[in-house]
């Protein structure tokens, strides 16, 4: 990959945490490694040993806000966050592959002993906490389930518990944090991975400093 001297650098936003490190080594088979460890350094702008890809380092849902507004030329995301974002900016994003990365559910899920079957039945009505009310919405629509959506942006396991909400809609991996609060999953809104979004300007403008990075990572995930 070869840039001129002259050129900015592409800018890259990540996440901290499970997408940041599931994207190192898609990084490192692109030719890449970062400077700095973002859960040891303060900085939010990280060099890389290429000098034309920077990395910015900004919270999962802004992601995409970053991206599409051309503060980054491209990002990774998760289609969770995607979906959330589309809702308000429809077609804004490039989304060319799912890299598989950061896999988990999105989840309906209740306190133990609760009866969600009976409490979902047609024409039911629920308060559902969640910060995800799009899919929440959709999924109890497709359900004939009518829901009050509460959103939270955090302790979302809390919520059954202290009478907020008969169900949370939330991302579940191990399912370790719903077992510790008394928790149950009883139902799939959707599977989720992490894709690479593309601002639509940068890859008519940019396509030729962008599409090795986009090949690399495509290749490096499999995709």
């Amino acid at each position: 990959m070869s840039t001129s001297p002259l050129a900015s650098p592409l800018t890259l936003a990540l996440s901290k945490g499970r997408i940041f490190e599931e994207t190192v080594p898609l990084l490192e088979a692109a030719g890449v490694q970062v400077k700095d460890d973002p859960e040891r350094s303060r900085k939010l702008i990280l060099e890389t040993t290429r000098p034309d890809l920077r990395i910015i380092i900004v919270r999962a849902t802004d992601v995409p806000t970053y991206v599409q507004y051309g503060a980054a030329d491209f990002g990774i995301a998760g289609r969770d966050v995607l979906y959330e974002h589309a809702a308000t900016h429809p077609g804004g994003l490039y989304q060319p592959v799912d890299l598989n990365i950061a896999r988990c559910r999105l989840c309906v899920a209740v306190r133990e002993g609760f009866d969600y079957q009976a409490a979902v039945r047609q024409g039911a009505r629920l308060r559902v906490a969640t910060k995800y009310l799009r899919a929440a919405r959709e999924h109890f629509a497709e359900k004939g389930v009518h829901v009050d959506l509460i959103k939270l942006y955090g302790s979302m396991e809390l919520a059954p518990l202290v009478g907020l909400a008969d169900a949370i809609v939330d991302l579940v991996s191990t399912g370790n944090t719903l077992k510790a609060n008394q928790l149950v999953a009883v139902e799939d809104v959707a599977q989720i991975s992490s894709r690479l979004i593309v601002n639509r300007a940068a890859l008519k403008t940019r396509g030729e400093a962008l599409r090795p990075y986009l090949d690399a990572f495509s290749h490096a995930a499999g995709a």
